[in-house]
């Protein structure tokens, strides 16, 4: 039976927007096609009404992974941050919400370039793991903060966060993690 955590669980902190891993392999899927379909479909409809309501002071990033929404990115207060997780929740068939986005000024092009650095490292760290198949975490990164997100065992997601937390420039990890144990 799955546990589902979606609170955002720290893992490790170190030094140091963009991207995911893009699509698995059908092998090594383990959510249904039409999942995925719902989970890009949340993804693009949550971009779409979020810039329809807030057109200026926010730069907000969802990633969707089995049905569960992953907010991340800046806004101006906190009356948007918590707009924006009611415009996801609306969303259908979203089922949960990790709302990390933080109040503060947008960043700049150079850190979001670092971002995506830091996400393409993590998952080359993962290529030749024996404990888990790197295909079957989405990675995403934040301001340095690298999100992992899937349907993993506990020992699969304790090996990818100890993975993570070592590749350099990475600030903390957090699971977004759907247990199958």
């Amino acid at each position: 039976m799955r546990h589902v955590l979606m609170g955002a669980l720290l893992v490790a902190t170190l030094t140091g927007c963009v991207q995911s891993g893009g699509v698995m392999s059908p092998s090594a899927e383990r959510r249904t096609q039409g999942t995925v379909l719902d989970d890009q479909n949340i993804e693009s409809k949550a971009a779409q009404r979020v810039a329809e309501k807030y057109t200026s002071n926010v730069q907000v990033n969802v990633t969707c992974f089995n049905r569960y929404a992953l907010i991340t990115g800046q806004v101006a207060d906190e009356d948007t941050k918590m707009g924006i997780e009611r415009i996801v929740g609306s969303i259908p068939p979203v089922k949960g919400i990790a709302n990390e986005l933080q109040v503060s000024t947008s960043k700049n092009i150079g850190a979001r370039s670092s971002d995506s650095g830091i996400t393409g490292d993590v998952k080359k760290s993962f290529r030749g793991s024996k404990a888990f198949n790197g295909e079957l975490i989405h990675v995403f990164t934040e301001s340095g903060v690298v999100y992992l997100m899937g349907i993993v065992s506990h020992a699969e997601a304790d090996a990818a966060s100890e993975l993570a937390s070592k590749v350099a420039n990475v600030q903390k990890v957090m699971r977004v993690f759907e247990y199958m144990d």
